[in-house]
């Protein structure tokens, strides 16, 4: 593929995170850290942030198989889950984040159960997402940095 025709690409896909709402101004602030020192600092945090991720599903998971729900460790598990998706601007993440935490203070069970399945999916749409999207910058190369919208 020509490279021009590439990175046209890579921009609309980028483009295409915002705009469906996947990705809000934190991922920008993340960018603006690459340099050509650390020309893939985007895509390893992204993949530390889901490696932490998957450790705080599976803490989810056995916390909401836990009888009666403890909502205060739930919560804190969400926190943490918030704050790491929040690093990468997982907009629509973050969200279910926010909206698991204030089924937590309430109480509500059903709600922090529906809301998890939820946020999985999200998690999924958005790692899919990247997968595809860090895939294309590797194939073009170094030089995509220099080129990246601002």
């Amino acid at each position: 593929m020509e490279r021009n025709q590439l990175s046209r690409q890579i921009n609309r896909m980028r483009q295409s995170l915002f705009d469906q709402g996947f990705l809000d101004e934190q991922f920008v602030q993340l960018e603006q850290l690459q340099d050509e020192a650390n020309p893939n600092f985007v895509e390893e945090v992204v993949t530390l942030c889901y490696r932490d991720s998957y450790r705080l599903i599976l803490n989810l998971e056995q916390a909401l198989q836990q009888s009666p729900l403890d909502f205060n460790q739930l919560d804190s598990y969400m926190q943490q889950f918030k704050g790491s998706s929040s690093s990468i601007g997982a907009k629509k993440v973050k969200a279910q984040c926010t909206l698991f935490r204030e089924y937590c203070k309430s109480g509500s069970g059903e709600g922090c159960f529906r809301t998890f399945q939820e946020l999985k999916k999200e998690r999924t749409a958005l790692k899919n997402k990247f997968e595809a999207y860090f895939q294309l910058k590797r194939q073009a190369g170094p030089s995509q940095i220099a080129s990246r919208p601002k």
